[in-house]
């Protein structure tokens, strides 16, 4: 039988992850946040009240073995000058349009082109409902929605998710649990912790499995931080604020690249979300009782550091095996 793993997350960190696991001997599952509300994702869950399905398009693209040339047209993004479709991608409108077919359920939407698009593995929306992200600065003050958090630049103390209609409480999707407690190795990140992986964690449902299931833990520990939100982090401060949201310490390894980013190698107006490189914190990992993982992980690519997915998605698999 395969082995489990399961990834929580969302933004654009988790593909970079996915693709090289796919091709490994796992039985993968990607579970993603649904509180976007920026581009083509925002306007969609404005106009038609869904899921915004940006981070899932971008994991079913990562996850497919379809014609490279479906994916193309797939992840194809209309071009400024067309003034009705800017900003949308393709998959966007189709996950859209399946969602509308399947009576706005999206989870039954994303397994029906799953299964179209030849996925690797299981994607599941965290809800079926789109949650709101609502956020608390270091100063008290409250932020709401991903995209007004992000562009705040603060430090957050806490962040939380609510439903669109008052009081409702957020539920997760039942195979969303199923899976966290069935699974052998849960993986969390990479992505922005406050808007990609925290939003998945504080849904009640899927803290209470995460606090209850056997499986392994790991967090795999940003290369920068993010500019306002997490500056001056180390990788026990990211873990810190994981276990708090989390509601113990559940985290068994922390993954952190220690290959230096060379220092004029980053675009930061490129890259205008990052600041500068995530420091290891051997002893602060290991005070909350996680064990501390360090290795080259790094790719540079595109003026920008990223994590190279190969490397990571073996070291991945040796955790697995111990």
């Amino acid at each position: 039988m395969k082995p489990k793993i399961v990834i929580i997350g969302g933004g654009s960190g988790l593909p970079v992850i996915i693709r090289p696991l796919v091709k490994k001997q796992v039985d993968l599952s990607a579970i993603v946040t649904v509180a976007d509300d920026g581009g083509s994702s925002g306007l969609l869950r404005d106009y038609i009240n869904i899921v915004p399905p940006g981070d899932i398009r971008n994991i079913i693209a990562a996850m497919s073995a379809s014609d490279p040339e479906i994916l193309k047209i797939f992840q194809y993004r209309f071009d400024s000058k067309d003034v009705f479709l800017a900003q949308h991608a393709v998959g966007n409108l189709v996950i859209a349009a399946m969602t509308e077919m399947y009576g706005g359920n999206i989870f039954d939407a994303v397994q029906h082109l799953s299964a179209y698009l030849k996925v690797q593995g299981h994607i599941y929306p965290v809800s079926n409902e789109p949650l709101i992200l609502k956020a608390r600065s270091k100063t008290g003050q409250v932020l709401s929605g991903e995209s007004s958090i992000t562009a705040a630049h603060q430090q957050l103390d806490q962040v939380w998710v609510e439903g669109d209609e008052p009081n409702e409480v957020p539920r997760a999707v039942p195979q969303v649990v199923d899976t966290i407690k069935q699974a052998d190795l849960i993986v969390y990140g990479p992505g922005s912790l406050f808007t990609s992986i925290l939003p998945n964690v504080v849904v009640p449902e899927v803290r209470a499995a995460l606090q209850t299931t056997p499986a392994r833990q790991v967090y795999i520990s940003n290369i920068m931080t993010q500019k306002g939100e997490t500056d001056a982090y180390t990788d026990a401060d990211h873990l810190a604020a994981l276990n708090q949201h989390i509601g113990k310490p559940v985290i068994d390894y922390v993954l952190t690249n220690t290959t230096p980013v060379p220092k004029d190698f980053v675009d930061y107006q490129r890259w205008h979300e990052v600041a500068q490189q995530v420091v290891r914190d051997r002893a602060g990992i290991e005070a909350q009782g996680a064990q501390s993982v360090t290795g080259d992980y790094l790719a540079l690519r595109d003026a920008g550091a990223f994590h190279d997915g190969d490397k990571v998605s073996n070291e991945l698999l040796k955790l697995l095996e111990k």
